[in-house]
């Protein structure tokens, strides 16, 4: 019989319903999972449940829970033939877009899941976005972190949220689906990603520290002050929310300076699109090679979950600028489509 280990961190999809409405309670989840007859079927695996304590409201997560999930699975692996996380969704995308570059020598599955409405409820898309996750840790062979949701697995670090209220909650703009479930499960291997050979008894972790990084939207009559103010010192890195495929304002010439002032100091700027769909090409229009003359690095077609995630990663363990700053548009877990 297969053996999947299912980590409960928390989220929406364990939560109880009480007077001050939904809110995370220490073994409410088991319970709902054991009026699930269908878990008991015979096409499903032996399940052990790892809850953490605290169970968190996904508000509340940081690299240091991150660092924990890819712990708990590490000190597990060769025990289990998968992994489930349970996690909340309005983070789920970014701990999906860490803990690829956290794992890298990942050859089993870890996938990801949660739910829109409570397991408890008598209409949940959680009962089949639960049982569906853990077939698909169980029976297949996916060397990746997955998210599940609704009706398909995405690469983890390809995916975002996109509905606060839709039950198909996560998209992948950029990336194909790498797995699909409808009338049936349908895998699609030649999407994963190349595995490094490791041994599977044995999960190294790079784990990731927090860094001093923002996030700065582009919009017309944006004040250059307001930027001025985010480029100072501690900040490291900075992941630019540009227009199209990677343009900036290129008359506003106080507006380049800051961004030339800041990469000439240190601060790596990854040019990441508005756009949910496309890839930042800088070279395409005057104004996007400008921002390349500045300094800026290109994201490529990263979200914006998954370019946090790839800086923090960088920044805990390259010491080399230069080499961190050309990292950002390599393709190093899958995280984005290479030139």
């Amino acid at each position: 019989m297969k053996h999947v280990c299912l980590i409960n961190t928390g989220g929406t999809i364990g939560m109880k319903p009480t007077p001050e409405g939904l809110k995370p309670v220490p073994g409410f989840l088991a319970e709902q999972m054991k009026r699930m007859q269908e878990l008991s079927d015979e096409q499903m695996p032996q399940i052990e449940i790892v809850e953490f304590d605290p169970i968190l409201d996904s508000a509340n997560m940081t690299p240091a829970t991150w660092n924990r999930i890819a712990d708990e699975i590490a000190a597990r692996y060769a025990q289990f033939d998968g992994f489930v996380v349970l996690h909340g969704t309005d983070t789920m995308a970014y701990t999906a877009s860490a803990l690829p570059f956290m794992m890298p020598q990942l050859n089993k599955p870890v996938i990801l899941t949660g739910s829109q409405l409570p397991l408890g409820q008598v209409r949940s898309d959680g009962r089949e976005n639960l049982k569906t996750a853990i077939l698909l840790a169980a029976n297949y062979w996916i060397p990746e972190v997955g998210l599940f949701f609704g009706e398909a697995m995405y690469r983890g670090c390809r995916a975002t949220k996109v509905s606060a209220s839709r039950l198909d909650a996560f998209d992948s703009p950029n990336a194909l689906p790498l797995a699909t479930a409808e009338t049936s499960i349908e895998i699609f291997p030649d999407r994963f990603r190349k595995v490094v050979e490791s041994a599977t008894d044995r999960l190294p972790v790079a784990p990731i520290a927090p860094q001093e990084l923002a996030t700065f939207r582009l919009f017309p009559g944006m004040s250059v002050e307001v930027l001025r103010n985010v480029l100072r010192r501690p900040l490291k890195g900075l992941i630019l929310e540009s227009y199209g495929v990677g343009n900036g304002p290129s008359h506003d010439r106080d507006f380049l300076e800051q961004i030339r002032a800041a990469t000439s100091d240190g601060i790596v700027v990854v040019n990441c699109t508005q756009c949910r769909h496309g890839c930042v090409l800088q070279s395409a229009y005057e104004v996007g090679q400008l921002l390349s003359d500045a300094g800026a690095v290109s994201g490529r077609d990263m979200t914006i979950e998954a370019a946090i995630a790839k800086l923090m990663y960088l920044f805990t363990h390259e010491s080399d600028p230069n080499r961190l700053r050309q990292r950002v548009s390599e393709n190093l877990v899958g995280e984005l489509t290479p030139p």
